[in-house]
């Protein structure tokens, strides 16, 4: 089969089509015939060793398609169902294996591409909004990056809960978009101090919650833009890790509260899984939750997908479509 394989950490040149045998499926594993593959910026990460796994690797952790084979012990698919997954890296080539415990069936109505655009990054966005913590109605929240997958879905769902959401984004047209999601306020942080305008945006006090997916370019600024115990969520590092940071800074800021959560804590056991997969695919095939296809690209444009991601230069979610 043909795949993308990193043999050596490093850019996005550092990932290389090559054939490779097809893998059979083990004890309570799947073999899945990929229809499409999200790209998101954890496949970044596992490419230039910030989060290390082990070498050589397929990257990609979240596709769609349909099962091809299944391994010892799996009784609950059969070869033809239409299944997706995610955390589990393997996803940039034409097959893959993954646990069975770890599937999630797509409804009828849910097109691939749009089940391995969305899962991932739907069910962050659920987590952040009914995880971390719950949003209420009249909650003020920051979200950054909000024209990007996550962060369009993100808007979405927390409006859906009755906060209210300032954006900061890129540019004019990533702001029509953020505008779009339903926030109620936009910044073009390229152009305005994003702190000063959310402190001004909530009448000087500050917001509850700032959900920060950049990391080291907007973490001061996000500290900065919060209520007395307000959260700061950091779930990304677009921009880099934030530096060693002294806690006692939490305290004379108005006890401030941070977390670093990741979605595999978050869909551990097979209830959490089904709940928060089911809740973005219903919304999905319902229409009160929309996700944008920024670019489809084939195994052999890998290197320009990452490209393109790390430039910051696109909207909505990216795919590779093996076929």
């Amino acid at each position: 089969m043909k795949a993308i394989q990193i043999q050596e950490v490093g850019g996005p040149e550092k990932m290389s089509l090559v054939e490779i045998e097809k893998p059979s499926p083990g004890p309570g594993q799947v073999r899945v015939r990929i229809e499409a593959a999200g790209i998101n910026y954890i496949d970044t990460y596992h490419r230039s060793g910030l989060y290390p796994v082990p070498l050589p690797f397929v990257p990609g952790v979240e596709a769609a398609g349909r099962v091809d084979a299944v391994g010892e012990g799996v009784d609950d698919f059969a070869p033809g169902d239409r299944v997706a997954w995610t955390g589990v890296p393997g996803a940039y080539a034409e097959f893959a294996l993954a646990p069975a415990d770890g599937l999630v069936r797509l409804p009828a109505g849910l097109s691939s591409e749009l089940a391995a655009a969305t899962l991932l990054q739907g069910m962050t966005a659920h987590y952040l909004v009914h995880g971390v913590r719950e949003t209420r109605p009249g909650d003020r929240a920051l979200v950054h990056a909000a024209a990007g997958g996550t962060g369009g879905l993100l808007v979405q769902l927390l409006k859906q809960a009755g906060a209210r959401v300032i954006a900061t984004c890129g540019n004019e047209e990533k702001a029509r978009l953020a505008r779009e999601s339903g926030a109620d306020e936009v910044i073009l942080y390229r152009d305005e101090d994003f702190q000063a305008r959310t402190r001004e945006w909530s009448d000087g006090r500050g917001v509850d919650v700032v959900y920060d997916s950049v990391g080291q370019a907007t973490f001061e600024g996000s500290l900065g833009s919060l209520r007395p115990r307000g959260l700061l969520c950091l779930f990304g590092q677009a921009s880099g890790p934030v530096p060693p940071f002294d806690l006692g800074r939490l305290n004379t800021a108005g006890s401030l509260f941070i977390t670093r959560p990741s979605l595999a804590h978050y869909v551990a056991d097979r209830e959490s899984l089904d709940l928060r997969a089911n809740a973005i695919y219903e919304a999905l095939e319902k229409g009160t939750l929309v996700q944008r296809i920024g670019g489809r690209y084939d195994l052999a444009d890998a290197t320009r997908a990452h490209l393109d991601l790390e430039g910051r230069g696109t909207i909505g979610k990216l795919l590779i479509l093996p076929d």
